[in-house]
């Protein structure tokens, strides 16, 4: 197998688990009668089984983020506001990956672009390419308006601490830590 077929078939794989969670997002919204709770655990464990490509070309399986608190944090390269917030989530994960934090940022953005960018601006946290299906990915969680920035954060048993569409501010940060 090639490293092309091996990006393709990761590619597919994450193309399938964010088609399988938009059917359990749909589902968890139109059904009636049924326990939230139960649905959400269904939207949970579907995020925990998508996978991504980085911008290097190697898997990104979101598994291997359960168990700690994370910052997921939606963004583009075109989107000035995420671009101006990065250097603040970069901090806050400097300042806090020895306390058990994971921050991923999802780039909802052409592959060459996310590359190049962060060639020039690089970050210390891990980045999955999310491509267009990112954008229907935020909003399983909560990003209604699917727009960017997007920013979840979930505490060590996968349960949302934050969740904010817009620039994040040291304030914003501050609350994740207590």
């Amino acid at each position: 197998m090639t490293i092309t077929t091996n990006r393709r078939t990761a590619m597919y794989a994450g193309v399938a688990a964010l088609a399988a969670m938009a059917g359990v997002g749909l589902a968890w919204k139109h059904q009636e009668g049924e326990d939230a709770a139960v649905l959400g655990a269904e939207v949970m464990q579907a995020f925990w089984t998508a996978e991504f490509e980085t911008p290097a070309g190697e898997t990104l399986p979101m598994a291997a983020f359960q168990g700690r608190p994370l910052v997921i944090n939606f963004w583009a390269t075109w989107c000035t506001p995420c671009i101006e917030e990065m250097p603040l989530i970069d901090a806050f994960f400097r300042e806090n990956r020895q306390k058990g934090w994971q921050v991923l940022g999802l780039a909802i953005d052409q592959p060459s672009r996310v590359r190049q960018y962060l060639s020039q601006f690089p970050v210390n946290y891990k980045i999955g390419l999310a491509g267009l299906g990112g954008t229907e990915f935020s909003k399983l969680l909560g990003n209604e308006l699917g727009g960017l920035p997007f920013t979840v954060v979930l505490n060590g048993q996968a349960q949302l601490i934050q969740r904010k569409l817009g620039k994040l501010t040291p304030d914003d940060i501050k609350k994740w830590a207590l």
